[in-house]
């Protein structure tokens, strides 16, 4: 018997180069973004970084529709381990945007409260302490929304190695975003977590990595930007993350949320957008096929 499970599949305006570092490259306009994941036949998004698309709700909602396509949800980058901050402020307009525009998911970051992915402090027991707090607060907070929170481990923030995923795993109950590529660069094989907690998945970031650049990022020999814009990320089943095995487990653990195609890229000129178009069709077509496999009865 064969899976027939429908897909629930969505674009990231970072496979386009859209980010929210300063000068991260070469930034398209949401029409060419939004329009091109259009063509491709995908019927939802990721907002993408804040200023994007507009900040109001109604707006924000109506701009996606324009182009046809549904909101999934925002990724926000947030400071969690400060304890003079108070996180909530920064996430409660995300929720705003996100019920109204229809999504359902909040990705969460743990920010280090400085630019860029290329460097991070040290956290001490308290400030980690803060942190799963922090989460939890966020958790709760949205589930009052009837939005599901998902914290996304990621290069140069303050969850980023094995020990941190495992850290949050063990101490707080937010659910976990899946992020193949994140993972894999942060030491942690991504094939391990969805074997070992698929109940905490709540939400997958499918990425494909070239393992000879993500070990240099690891060692220190490059930085995360420079390894993105050497090629690091590749179509799906073009690198080592072990996509086809990722998705297969999720499908046979009944995970039922987003597959969300989000592959950073840096574009220098605007006619890298055909390129960036190109791999995520390559990868829409091998996320499919890997889906599309037999029912263990």
């Amino acid at each position: 018997m064969t899976n027939t499970t429908t897909l629930r599949v969505a674009g990231a305006p970072i496979s386009w180069g859209v980010c929210e570092v300063p000068g991260w490259g070469y930034q398209l306009p949401p029409e060419r973004v939004f329009g091109e994941m259009r063509a491709l036949g995908m019927t939802s998004a990721e907002t993408g970084p804040e200023g994007f698309l507009p900040t109001d709700p109604v707006e924000l909602r109506d701009a996606l529709a324009a182009y046809g396509l549904g909101c999934v949800g925002s990724f926000v980058p947030v400071v969690l381990h400060d304890a003079a901050t108070y996180p909530l402020d920064s996430v409660a307009p995300a929720l705003d945007r996100i019920v109204t525009s229809g999504g359902d998911v909040l990705v969460v970051a743990a920010a280090t409260g400085v630019d860029g992915y290329d460097s991070r402090p040290e956290l001490t027991d308290d400030q980690w302490n803060t942190l799963l707090h922090n989460l939890d607060r966020i958790d709760a907070m949205a589930a009052e929304r009837g939005v599901v929170a998902a914290l996304h481990p990621h290069v140069g923030t303050m969850v980023e190695k094995h020990d941190e995923v495992f850290r949050v795993i063990d101490g707080a109950r937010i659910g976990l975003c899946l992020d193949t590529g994140h993972l894999l660069i942060g030491g942690t094989d991504p094939l391990e977590v969805a074997r070992a907690v698929p109940e905490r998945i709540r939400h997958a970031h499918l990425k494909d990595v070239r393992l000879d650049l993500a070990k240099q990022v690891q060692e220190g020999a490059i930085t995360y930007t420079e390894a993105v814009a050497g090629g690091m990320y590749v179509p799906l089943g073009a690198g080592e993350a072990q996509i086809g095995q990722v998705v297969a487990s999720l499908v046979d653990a009944g995970y039922t949320g987003w597959y969300v195609l989000e592959q950073d890229t840096i574009l220098t000129t605007e006619d890298d957008g055909d390129a960036a178009a190109g791999d995520v069709a390559v990868s829409l077509a091998f996320l499919r096929k890997a889906a599309a496999r037999p029912v263990r009865v």
